[in-house]
């Protein structure tokens, strides 16, 4: 395995490598950091126009931050779209009809729908709140959407909109008043007031009467009573039902951050509220309602029959902290939305997705309308955390069989479940499937695919009927695609290391790819780049092979030993050592100029990185920044021992969780770790949020321990190295008081060589070229002063 590894690396190293001959360009500090519109701006979004001919994409402007609206002329140059046209464009995603001759277009809020026979296009609604979650009906002659809270359809024959279902969080003014003695005592006491109580209520069983015999009346409202906030809900395609999630109304007591701004147009500090931090508390619980239209009756579905869903897969932590026992069920969300609620086309048949709020647990289940029951399908469990990304579902076309997505082969692959309860996966390997699309008849299965290497990704497709793979593309470097309203084309987003993102096409079935433009200017194309070697850096705790992208010189310089730079990515769940335009690309151009200075450079897609499965996922599970600092250190010794690498000049530097991975680095490895810069790092996880960290830590209540062994702060007595620290004052993602507080403890420990730079105009992803630059100065000023000596 490990030569075949070996083998596909050193193949990629080699489709990487530069021109022969070819000598990189020097770019300097100012240039790598300066506008990126000097290197031409990517396609950000594209899709076809309704006769599968037009393309249309978003671009930035260069030198502003207006995004255009363009499209390609014959001979493949970009034009932009007169803003006196965009009134008769598409929009991407296009939801199409049963027969694949219409379609719903959903643009700036306002709903349209386009005959894609003749091309004619039909607005449906223009308002100031906009449109959402537009579908077809059932009959395929109307098409329902949401405005608000409110339900809505429009008939293609009568040109006519009609309210459906009128939900309101509040109490039923005509409900019976709750019992009271004192009410009761009153009528029975006072004929005139119980004679009034019967006039009203005959006058309210008259008034709705007539309105739900009058069709050409809008119905009564739902209400679901004032206790309530209502989160998402989904209309089924046939009318008759709707699935309503709520949650507690005001009932987050948690406490909202607080965020200083120092730097303003009105000269007065001011402050912002954030995010909320993680806690025990945690999110709310969610509840699932039925609604049926006709009658306005609403039922809360109950969740008892999840199986596990009473079963506490914490509990040891729990009873380890004195905290009281699990009490009936788990607590449940579901974290998609209305996207968590899957109706068939023709409203027989709804799926809903639910999560448990311990992340352990994530359900599918189908709802008996009549008897309004939850009814498992599927259970997904993790004694880490169950993924947030690839939770895909739906129901094909034959209204009867489930799709959807699963991690539990430890690859997330796609899965069929049919009306018989019997399942099969319609993909497997050691690769995932993401980005999932079918054809109109529900025959095949397109998705992105990384089958060669991780981060190799291509456009594969599936047949339901047997399950083969095709890979229809061979350009390492997919970034998304659509397919075409005809369905024989798809439009691809692509990019490699050093070309951004812009456009191609390929047949569906596969063959020839026609790329379509490019997007690099002039100066930035003519460049030649230090292309990175991806390379597998073996591993010696048991792992697979960890993947990286290496730049050093093309020739190493005999008996020369070079200071090593190790580059940390951040997010904690994303790819770098991909075929694809970095998300990095400045850090990418600096790594140019660090090789050109002398340095050798390794980025890794370290243990917890995305693209690699469930494993490599939760390997940081209760123990952030160990697995991940072991392999670094694996990758230094690499360095060492196969590019010449110098063991005794060693930086790190990275930010966000790269800024975390630098403070664990110079911490928990001191002798190994010279010098290193912690960009907007996370110090102590205590203070980040509820979402990302209690599915890795839990909670500090619950499991103080997790917290203590992965945050940093923890650690702040075992500096030596060099450290610089970098941080925007106005960063909402990690607050700048993570380090604050850092500082504040070196401060108090008397620790040396370190210093803190601080941005009182940036947030979480700097944007201003003159903090890029000055950020970036300092990270190159500390390695030659610390590195070179």
């Amino acid at each position: 395995m490990r030569f075949v590894l070996t083998f596909l690396a050193a193949t990629i190293s080699a489709t990487l490598a530069p021109h022969a001959g070819a000598t990189p360009t020097p770019i300097t500090l100012e240039q790598a950091m300066a506008n990126p519109d000097w290197i031409g701006n990517p396609v950000e979004a594209a899709w076809w126009g309704w006769d599968s001919r037009q393309i249309y994409f978003k671009q930035k402007r260069s030198g502003s931050p207006v995004r255009d609206t363009l499209t390609l002329d014959a001979s493949g140059n970009a034009k932009a779209i007169a803003t006196s046209q965009l009134a008769g464009l598409d929009s991407a995603n296009p939801i199409y009809n049963r027969e694949r001759t219409r379609a719903i277009v959903l643009r700036n809020g306002d709903l349209f729908e386009r005959d894609l026979k003749t091309g004619a296009l039909t607005q449906i609604v223009r308002g100031s709140t906009p449109a959402a979650a537009a579908q077809y009906a059932a009959d395929g002659n109307h098409v329902q959407f949401r405005v608000g809270q409110d339900w809505f359809s429009w008939s293609r024959s009568e040109r006519l909109i009609a309210p459906l279902a009128l939900l309101r969080a509040a109490k039923d003014p005509d409900a019976a008043p709750e019992a009271d003695f004192r009410r009761d005592l009153q009528l029975r006491l006072s004929s005139t007031l119980s004679r009034l109580k019967e006039e009203r209520d005959a006058l309210r069983d008259q008034r709705n009467a007539e309105r739900n015999g009058d069709a050409t009346r809008a119905p009564l409202p739902v209400y679901l009573g004032e206790k309530v906030v209502i989160d998402a809900s989904a209309l089924s395609p046939d009318g008759r039902y709707l699935l309503v999630i709520t949650s507690a109304k005001d009932g987050d007591k948690r406490r909202v951050g607080k965020m200083p701004k120092y730097v303003t147009e009105s000269g007065y500090e001011e402050s912002d509220d954030e995010r909320k931090r993680v806690s025990e508390a945690g999110p709310l619980e969610q509840q699932l309602k039925l609604v049926e239209l006709a009658t306005r009756k609403v039922t809360e579905l109950s969740l008892a029959d999840l199986p596990g869903i009473a079963t506490d897969p914490l509990a040891e932590l729990r009873s380890a902290q004195h905290l009281d026992a699990l009490k009936g069920n788990r607590k449940v969300r579901f974290e998609a939305g209305e996207h968590a609620i899957q109706w068939s086309a023709n409203g027989a048949r709804v799926a809903v997705m639910a999560q448990a709020i311990d992340n352990k647990d994530r359900w599918i289940a189908s709802v008996d309308l009549a008897k309004a029951k939850l009814e498992p399908l599927h259970r997904l469990s993790d004694s880490a955390w169950v993924n947030n990304r690839y939770n895909d579902f739906g129901w094909l076309p034959d209204h009867s069989t489930l799709w959807y997505q699963s991690e539990e082969s430890g690859y997330a692959h796609i899965y069929l479940r049919s009306a018989d309860g019997k399942t099969r996966a319609l993909t497997s390997g050691k690769w995932e499937a993401s980005n999932i699309e079918w054809n109109a008849d529900g025959s095949i299965a397109y998705f992105l695919c990384n089958p060669k290497l991780p981060g190799t990704y291509e456009v594969c497709a599936s047949t339901v009927r047997d399950g083969s793979l095709r890979e229809l593309t061979a350009l390492g470097g997919v970034e998304s695609y659509s397919l075409s309203p005809d369905g024989r084309k798809l439009l691809l987003r692509h990019s490699s290391a050093y070309i951004p993102t812009r456009l191609a096409s390929v047949s569906s079935s596969g063959g020839a790819v026609t790329t379509l433009n490019d997007v690099r200017t002039p100066d930035y194309k003519a460049r030649e780049w230090i292309m990175p070697q991806i390379v597998a850096v073996p591993s010696t705790h048991g792992a697979d092979p960890v993947w990286a992208k290496l730049y050093r010189p093309a020739t190493l310089e005999a008996g020369k030993k070079y200071p090593i730079v190790m580059f940390v990515h951040g997010a904690g769940y994303l790819q770098n050592a991909s075929q694809r335009y970095p998300v990095y690309f400045r850090e990418q151009m600096f790594h140019n100029l660090l090789v050109e200075k002398g340095y050798i450079v390794l980025d890794m897609d370290y243990r917890a990185s995305l693209g690699y499965g469930r494993n490599w996922r939760t390997a940081i599970y209760r123990q952030m920044g160990h697995p991940e600092l072991e392999d670094y250190i694996d990758g230094l010794n690499w360095l060492v021992a196969q590019h010449q690498g110098d063991a005794s000049k060693v930086g790190i530097y990275g930010g966000s969780y790269g800024g975390f991975m630098t403070f664990m680095a110079l911490l928990r490895a001191p002798e190994q770790f010279k010098a290193g810069a912690a960009l907007r790092p996370v110090t102590d996880w205590t203070t980040y949020n509820h979402e990302y960290t209690a599915n890795i830590l839990n909670t500090p209540e619950l499991d103080p321990q997790a917290y203590k062994v992965s945050s940093p702060i923890e650690y702040a007595d075992k500096l030596q190295g060099h450290l610089l620290i970098a941080h925007g004052m106005i960063d909402d993602n990690v607050f700048y008081q993570d380090s604050v507080r850092m500082a504040q403890r070196f401060i108090e420990l008397k620790k040396d060589h370190w210093e803190l730079a601080s941005y009182p105009l940036e947030r979480h992803g700097f944007v201003h070229p003159e903090s890029w630059y000055d950020e970036y100065r300092r990270i190159y000023q500390l390695f030659e002063r610390t590195l070179k000596n």
